[in-house]
């Protein structure tokens, strides 16, 4: 497709907007800066608004015209067509973002995926040990987590959580890690990826770095050197809500929103050129930036704070997502607000986009089905096949797409799989918990062995690839009872469909740009921004991934 851009109608204010003027002669005054570098911008705040679609912002910002995302539109270049990874979870998500390269190149499938060489966690006699081991990089991996500092063992929780390390990993428990039959050492999630990061490039050209995220295991983020991030600001969003009924903060979309502006202040500290915490003067980080939930639960919740979760109608979000998008609106305001005061916003670049969607934003596709009773029968039906045989299924990550790892990695067992599974139907329930019937296993197309590595770019027998990767239905969220009304992981368009905004320093101001663009060009676009080398990024040379176009 031609690239096409238009000016936005005049009804998206500039007023307020990141200023984009000027910038060269800026930075030529700038005697920290000039001479070490020839980017555009001195800073870049990456924002990812966690299960935002672009049609979201859309309505959002036609229903608020002089809203903090407007005006952020209106300073910069919207990518109306832009995709995140398949699978759209957050890890591959954010991944991409920070790389440049999908789960193929990055090895990062999903935040629970599994590894056919490495041995499981626990390991100490690496000589006998079979290999084959879960990959966990969600909250499990804390030494504590039910707390929201992961196991520091702060006082005064949750108000001091900002007195949290910056350095999460030490609060992962090595016991819980899989473990290299090489070195018979735990493998820690910078450990794991297969490429290097935004963060260690800035880093090597002695830049300052930061980010914050939801778990410990964002350690992945610092890359295989681990040490890319300088201050990763990681509180466990899983934890137990201190002050409220829900189990964590994720279960009360209030709870999400008090979360949220614990990152939300950490980052306001680093545009003041703190640490995180406020305790050290360390100057405003060249790469820094957070993740948001609160859009993400308002979308998964059926109910919250008395409100209905969800959408009223395809793309019409409903009351509770209505009150989580104006949250970020204003913390995304006093953070534009804040780079301004502190005379940043001619300097600063700010990239907001998504790890991944939600799928279904039309209530009326909801069909939930229990993951469980599919896999049971799967190994079942296998046993029975194959007498003497143990389970199928090694690994598995449903929720709205199926991946499977199989303890058996043939052609022969990978199509076993996907036949069972597309001949299966039943009966899951709907929006409502009312019985509503499905086929076809929920899926719509099943890629097994040989196919499954063709998709994702890699070699047959990859140790890491799913065996079977199952593109559900639209509408269809593996879950059992009537907990979620939504998820993400699959390859719909609600998945994949994510805002793109790139403004301020280095962007020319209302430009809208329809030409497809993938998240994973965020990260030579940081780089470019920063006068940095694009090709330094492993994945940038491996997937020939291009900066995004500002013009």
């Amino acid at each position: 497709m031609t690239r096409r851009s238009v000016r936005l109608a005049a009804v998206i204010s500039a007023t307020g907007a990141l200023a984009a003027g000027s910038i060269a002669q800026a930075f030529a005054a700038d005697s920290d800066f000039a001479g070490r570098h020839h980017g555009a911008a001195k800073h870049v705040l990456l924002i990812s608004v966690d299960g935002l679609h672009q049609s979201d912002l859309s309505w959002y910002i036609a229903q608020h015209p002089q809203s903090a995302l407007a005006r952020l539109v209106g300073g910069g270049v919207e990518y109306t067509n832009a995709k995140t990874t398949t699978p759209s979870d957050s890890f591959p998500g954010m991944v991409a973002q920070l790389t440049g390269g999908g789960p193929g190149t990055t090895g990062v499938y999903y935040d629970d995926s599994y590894d056919a060489t490495l041995l499981p966690a626990g390991t100490t006699d690496c000589t006998k040990a079979k290999p084959g081991a879960e990959v966990d990089l969600t909250e499990d991996l804390d030494r504590n987590q039910s707390s929201i500092d992961a196991g520091q063992g702060l006082s005064g929780l949750p108000g001091s959580i900002l007195q949290m390390t910056g350095r999460p990993q030490n609060l992962i428990n090595p016991a819980k890690l899989p473990v290299d039959p090489q070195t018979c050492q735990p493998v820690y999630p910078h450990d794991y990826l297969q490429v290097n990061t935004v963060f260690e490039v800035a880093r090597d050209a002695g830049l300052r770095t930061a980010w914050s995220d939801k778990h410990a295991a964002y350690d992945i983020l610092s890359g295989p050197s681990g040490d890319g991030i300088q201050d990763l600001f990681a509180p466990e969003i899983n934890s137990t809500a201190i002050g409220y009924s829900a189990a964590d903060w994720t279960k009360d979309n209030k709870a999400t929103q008090q979360y949220d502006g614990y990152k939300v202040q950490a980052v306001l500290n680093e545009i003041d050129g703190y640490d995180h915490s406020r305790a050290k003067q360390t100057g405003t980080p060249a790469i820094f930036g957070l993740n948001f939930q609160s859009v993400s639960t308002a979308q998964k919740l059926p109910t919250s704070n008395g409100l209905a979760g969800g959408y009223l109608s395809k793309d019409v979000p409903g009351p509770l997502l209505t009150k989580a998008l104006e949250y970020v609106d204003q913390q995304v305001g006093a953070l534009t607000a804040e780079l301004r005061k502190q005379h940043l916003d001619q300097s600063t670049t700010v990239i907001l986009s998504a790890k991944h969607g939600q799928s279904p934003a039309d209530p009326q596709a909801l069909t939930r089905i229990g993951d469980g009773p599919l896999l049971d029968g799967l190994n079942a039906a296998w046993k029975t096949a194959h007498p003497g045989a143990g389970d199928l299924v090694a690994h598995s990550a449903d929720d709205d797409a199926m991946l499977l790892w199989l303890n058996d990695r043939s052609q022969q067992a990978a199509d076993f799989a996907k036949n069972y599974l597309l001949a299966q139907s039943g009966t899951g329930t709907d929006i409502k918990g009312a019985p509503k019937a499905f086929t076809a296993g929920g899926l719509t197309k099943v890629y097994a062995g040989e196919d499954a590595a063709d998709y994702f770019g890699v070699d047959t027998g990859d140790a890491r690839v799913p065996d079977v990767f199952g593109v559900a239905q639209y509408g269809v969220v593996y879950t059992g009872g009537k907990g979620k009304i939504a998820e993400h992981g699959g390859a719909a368009a609600d998945d994949l469909d994510v805002p793109l905004i790139v403004a301020g320093a280095g962007a020319p101001a209302k430009v809208q740009d329809c030409a497809p663009v993938q998240t994973k060009q965020i990260a030579p676009t940081i780089l470019k921004l920063l006068g940095l080398n694009p090709q330094k990024l492993e994945a940038v040379r491996e997937e020939h991934t291009k900066a995004l176009p500002l013009n």
